[in-house]
């Protein structure tokens, strides 16, 4: 499993061979360090722990500045874990970049989507509103809840008004445009989760590799 860390810079477009216009996604992720090897004798299963971004040492707590000290490695702002076939590959300290992908490879990409805050049934879930005129009270309220003598509660999951966004994101199946090794840069096509700066996970795609 190819993978690393990196954060979103914008949206840009870059031109093909064929003249054709493509919207890509630049990811800055400069170096990546492994941080601790994680085995299946030890525990219970084979990945590697990561650490990138950089952080001021005041910033870093006792434990976590211990377990970087152990490592021999300089604290880092993010530690995220990846999976693994063959844990021999990798050795602590080791600096993963932006050149183990290629152009042309497709990468699943991970992160936290734009927080919206408090937001009703209609921007969250699409719901349609009532009538607007005719002394009508019900415009962009909830509707019936639906639940009546039985169950006599909100079932689980109902889709209602609350907190929007700040989620979890996958989006599968990018195209690599361009690796740009001297800036450490990634392209890739297409739009992905998050806000400028924000922390994404690239990694190779699962499903319908080319």
């Amino acid at each position: 499993m190819k993978a690393i860390l990196g954060k979103k810079v914008g949206m840009t477009q870059v031109f093909t061979e064929q003249g054709n216009v493509v919207p890509v996604t630049v990811v800055e992720s400069g170096e990546m360090v492994v941080v601790q090897k994680k085995t299946v004798e030890k525990d219970g299963y084979n990945a590697i722990q990561v650490g990138f971004g950089n952080i001021k040492p005041i910033n870093v707590t006792k434990p976590i500045k211990g377990h970087f000290e152990k490592s021999k490695v300089e604290p880092k702002k993010y530690l995220r874990e990846f999976k693994v076939d063959n844990i021999d590959d990798y050795e602590v300290g080791q600096k993963i970049g932006v050149e183990i992908f290629e152009a042309g490879e497709l990468v699943d990409v991970i992160g936290i989507s734009k927080g919206k805050g408090f937001a009703g049934s209609i921007k969250r879930h699409g719901h349609h509103r009532g009538p607007m005129s005719h002394g009508s009270k019900f415009h962009r309220l909830r509707g019936s809840l639906g639940a009546s003598a039985y169950p006599a509660k909100v079932v689980k999951g109902t889709k209602a008004h609350g907190h929007m966004g700040h989620e979890r994101v996958t989006v599968l199946n990018l195209e690599v445009i361009k690796v740009d090794t001297d800036k450490n840069a990634i392209l890739l096509k297409g739009a992905i989760p998050g806000p400028k700066k924000g922390l994404v996970s690239i990694r190779e795609a699962i499903r319908f590799k080319k």
